[in-house]
Order: structure tokens, then C-alpha cells, then sequence
């Protein structure tokens, strides 16, 4: 397990610190009055991307020497219904070793932001699904579904905000427990020059109304380098999280490697 935990960190490291200044530094045009560096860390922001990440668990609460890996594909695809601005983003997870779960496919979120700009910034909200496209041995056999709703605003190259979803089960196998789960993401990213950024990791806070716990509660951080290789602006990040969520079987420590493609409008 260190082994492989040590061959992951050298990898994101060497990704984000060695390949990123032999790509040509990307220009960052406004995107509603945000640089590009600044859009791609704002959920709010109408900017279509493609998210590719790896999540490497290096340990968990309640198991002893295992780890877990799982890819995460994220594409979002702003658009228009007459004068409302939405912001569809799926995440799809393929998970490639666990120690509980099978290898392959797992439930998949889907949300549809409608986001509103004012002078302090943005804020949006609208639907998010879960899709039981994991099965028995890689979900939760459970359709869910609940209101989403967030803000982001900016002050010069600081933006922060919060975002919240919540999935409460209306169908699925009734063998197997509900999904009735709240999330709550801070976000806090600082601008520092030259494409660099750092602020919180994608940690996200989740209770479970059906077992009456915190079932998450990660403190993390990230660093980001923005580029543009040929005429394709590319964001590379990695991030570290603890979680301090340890009455049942959970992540532990997580290290995260991303790259989003940007496709600005």
C-alpha cells in the first residue's frame, strides 16, 4: 500500500510541477468577469469542461493495509432555455480497485444548475439525480433525487462560496438501504499569477439522514497550474484530504490527480 501511495503522489507530482511549464502559459480571457483560472474552480461558472481525474484512497478508517482507486470522468456543458443559463454536469466514476466493491462502473450524479449573476457574484440552483448505474456490487440500487443550490463571488483574484446538494431515494430495490444524504462543498480558491492557484480540495461534507451521522467530514487542499497546450487551455491540479468521519468504514486519507480540458466560449 505505501508502495503504491508513494507511486501515486510521484506521479501527480511530476505531472503538475514538471510537465506544466513546457506548455505554453494559457491567456485567461473573461468569462463574466472571471479570468479562465479563476472560471474552472467556480461551479457557477458558464464554462464547458472535461474533468479527468484520478482518486487514489491510501487508507480507510475501519480496514487495515487497503487502499482504493477510482477514475472520474466530469464533463459540463453550459446552455440556454429562452433567458435562463443552466450548467449540466455529470459525474461518472469507474472504480479500478476496492476493497469491497467490483471493479467497473458506479453510480453516476447528475445536476442542472440555473445560475443567476448579480453584482456580488453568482448563484444558482436547480435538480441532481443519482442514477443507479453501479448494480448491485458497485451502487447503491437506488434512484435519488433533491434540490441543489450554491453561491460563489469574488473579490479580485479570492473566490468563495458554498454548494449544496441533497438526494432523498424515490425508487430502486427496496432491499437495500435508501439514499437520503446532504452535502455541503465550501469553496475557497486564491489566484497567485502565472496560471497557479491554491485553495480547498473538492472536500465535501455529507450526512446521512438514514443512519443520523456525519458520514464525511474531509479537510483538504489543492494546487492548480493553468496552461494552454496548442490553442487548448488545460488545467492540471492535485489535492490531499483527510477525513475526520471515522465511525464506519470510509476514506481515510485521499490524494487526487486532475486534468480538465477547458473549452471557452
Amino acid at each position: 500500500m505505501r508502495l503504491k501511495m508513494s507511486f501515486v503522489l510521484a506521479v501527480q507530482l511530476a505531472s503538475l510541477l514538471l510537465f506544466a511549464p513546457y506548455a505554453t502559459f494559457a491567456e485567461e480571457p473573461a468569462i463574466g468577469g472571471q479570468s479562465l483560472g479563476q472560471a474552472a474552480e467556480d461551479p457557477t461558472a458558464s464554462l464547458m469542461s472535461l474533468q479527468v481525474a484520478d482518486w487514489y484512497t491510501a487508507s480507510f478508517h475501519k480496514l487495515d493495509d487497503e487502499d482504493a482507486n477510482t477514475v472520474v470522468l466530469r464533463p459540463v456543458v453550459p446552455f440556454a432555455t429562452g433567458p435562463l443559463r443552466h450548467i449540466f454536469r455529470a459525474t461518472i466514476p469507474f472504480i479500478t480497485d476496492s476493497p469491497v466493491l467490483d471493479s467497473g462502473l458506479s453510480d453516476i450524479t447528475l445536476f442542472d444548475l440555473v445560475v443567476f449573476s448579480q453584482s456580488w457574484g453568482r448563484w444558482g440552483l436547480g435538480p441532481v439525480m443519482l442514477a443507479p448505474a453501479g448494480g448491485a456490487r458497485r451502487g447503491a440500487e437506488k434512484w435519488a433525487m433533491g434540490p441543489a443550490i450554491g453561491f460563489t463571488t469574488r473579490q479580485g483574484k479570492l473566490l468563495w462560496g458554498v454548494f449544496n446538494q441533497n438526494l432523498f431515494t424515490f425508487a430502486g430495490n427496496d432491499d437495500r438501504a435508501d439514499v437520503d444524504v446532504s452535502s455541503l462543498q465550501p469553496i475557497l480558491n486564491y489566484g497567485l499569477g502565472g496560471g497557479w492557484s491554491v485553495g480547498l480540495s473538492e472536500m465535501t461534507f455529507a450526512y446521512d439522514w438514514e443512519a443520523s451521522r456525519w458520514s464525511s467530514l474531509p479537510l483538504g487542499a489543492k494546487i492548480s497550474k493553468l496552461v494552454k497546450i496548442s490553442s487548448l487551455p488545460v488545467q492540471f491540479s492535485g489535492q490531499y484530504e483527510y477525513d475526520f468521519a471515522d465511525d464506519e468504514i470510509g476514506s481515510k486519507h485521499t490524494l487526487r490527480f486532475t486534468v480538465k480540458f477547458l473549452f471557452p466560449r
